[in-house]
C-alpha cells in the first residue's frame, strides 16, 4: 500500500509567538492516520489576510510539483483569513489530487463530508464574486449617470466635422489604421466613429 505523504502547514500572526504545539499535534494527528511527514511549513509574524508568505508559498510551489498527497493544518484560519484564498487554495489542490485536513475542524476532503465542505466554500465564493460583480456593475452605471467617463480618456475629441471628415474618406477606401494616424485619434476610435 502507497505510503501517504503528508505536508504540514503551521502560521503565527507574530515573531513572539510559537507553532511548536500547532506543529506537534499535527505530528500526532499524522502519526495517527499513518501518514509520512514531507515537510512542515512555517510562517513567523505573518497575517492569514497577507496573500503572499514565503512558507505558503513554497507549499503551493511544491502542489504543483506533487510532491504530498496530503496539506495538513491547524485550523482554517492558520492557513487562510478570507474564503476567496481558502476556496483558491483548495481548488488548486483538488486541481493536482491532493486532499486538505483542517485536524481541529473535522475537515478532510478525502472523506464523503469534506467533499460536501468543498462544495458549500466553492458555492459561497461563487456568490460572494457574483455580488462583487453586481456591485461593480452597479457602480459604473451610477458613475454613468452622473456623466463620469469610464475608461481611459480618448487620445483626443473629434469635431463634428472631423467625423463626418472621416467617416467620408472611409467610405472612399481608406483604411481605418490610416484614418486613425492622420485624425491622431486610436484605431478603436476611428472604427467606433465609422460603425455609428
Amino acid at each position: 500500500m502507497k505510503q501517504t505523504r503528508v505536508a504540514i502547514y503551521t502560521r503565527v500572526s507574530t515573531d513572539d509567538q510559537s507553532t511548536k504545539t500547532q506543529e506537534h499535534e499535527l505530528r500526532q494527528y499524522a502519526k495517527h492516520r499513518r501518514w509520512t511527514v514531507q515537510r512542515v511549513y512555517t510562517d513567523h509574524g505573518f497575517s492569514g489576510a497577507a496573500e503572499k508568505r514565503p512558507a505558503l508559498d513554497d507549499l503551493l510551489r511544491d502542489t504543483r510539483k506533487r510532491k504530498f498527497d496530503v496539506v495538513l493544518v491547524w485550523k482554517f484560519d492558520r492557513f487562510a483569513r478570507s474564503l476567496r484564498q481558502l476556496v483558491s487554495a483548495l481548488e488548486l489542490f483538488r486541481k493536482f489530487g491532493i486532499d486538505f485536513v483542517s485536524a481541529t475542524e473535522a475537515i478532510d476532503t478525502s472523506l464523503p463530508s469534506g467533499e460536501l465542505v468543498f462544495q458549500i466554500f466553492g458555492a459561497i465564493a461563487q456568490f460572494e464574486r457574483a455580488l462583487i460583480g453586481e456591485r461593480v456593475r452597479a457602480g459604473l452605471a451610477h458613475a454613468r449617470r452622473c456623466g463620469k467617463q469610464i475608461g481611459r480618456p480618448p487620445v483626443r475629441f473629434l469635431t463634428q466635422k472631423e467625423r463626418a471628415d472621416l467617416r467620408e474618406e472611409h467610405l472612399q477606401g481608406k483604411s481605418l489604421r490610416t484614418l486613425a494616424k492622420s485624425y491622431g485619434v486610436t484605431l478603436w476610435t476611428a472604427h467606433s466613429v465609422c460603425s455609428n
